[in-house]
């Protein structure tokens, strides 16, 4: 469902990059931004060809889950524009990097994942390599210039992922795997939800 709905979000080339430490990037990137009508209207019509989708997302993996990824973006792309907050892993409190994706993954999958980045780019998980990204997939990167891990988020398709950046980028947003900054940080991928439960999760009311 998410592999063709990165090019229906209108970008803007307005924002400074920076990472979950706060590093600004050297150059501008593309930063995507999501209006709540523009984003209700790609669901509607991402919605109506959701069966080829599914059948194209899951192809010959190991899991058959694109619901959940589903799940996620949608949710994780309806708080785009949330403050960003060191430590921060709610609505009301602003989302750090890792927090973000742990939200997103607690409600709607059910799943606890490690709290900081360099504990959860060490899950029992698949590694994906670059070409073999999937909706769903984690990312993680290296913005401290050390090799290390310091930021993470989630991949929604054709280059694009979601992630909590900084409060001078504009916390929550989507950026491009394919500019500069990223592409040089990158360091590597998981599959988080080939860990996931196929069981339907009770939903809190």
């Amino acid at each position: 469902m998410f592999k063709n709905f990165a090019p229906l979000v209108p970008l803007a080339l307005t924002l400074v990059l920076a990472a979950c430490a706060n590093h600004a990037p050297q150059s501008p990137a593309t930063t995507a931004v999501v209006k709540a009508k523009t984003f209700e209207h790609a669901v509607l019509v991402e919605e109506a060809d959701d069966d080829e989708a599914v059948i194209d997302f899951a192809g010959d993996k190991s899991y058959e889950l694109p619901q959940l990824a589903d799940s996620i973006l949608t949710h994780g792309l309806s708080l785009v524009g949330t403050r960003y907050r060191y430590g921060g892993s709610t609505v009301s409190s602003g989302f750090d990097c890792s927090g973000f994706i742990g939200y997103l993954f607690k409600e709607e999958l059910g799943m606890q994942l490690p709290r900081s980045t360099r504990e959860m780019i060490n899950i029992d998980a698949p590694l994906v390599e670059r070409a073999e990204l999937e909706p769903g997939d984690l990312l993680f990167f290296s913005t401290n210039g050390r090799g290390r891990v310091s930021h993470a988020g989630i991949y929604l398709g054709d280059d694009q992922f979601i992630h909590s950046s900084s409060s001078r980028s504009g916390g929550v947003r989507v950026d491009s795997l394919e500019d500069r900054y990223w592409n040089r940080t990158f360091i590597e991928a998981k599959r988080a939800l080939a860990l996931a439960s196929t069981d339907p999760l009770p939903r809190h009311p």
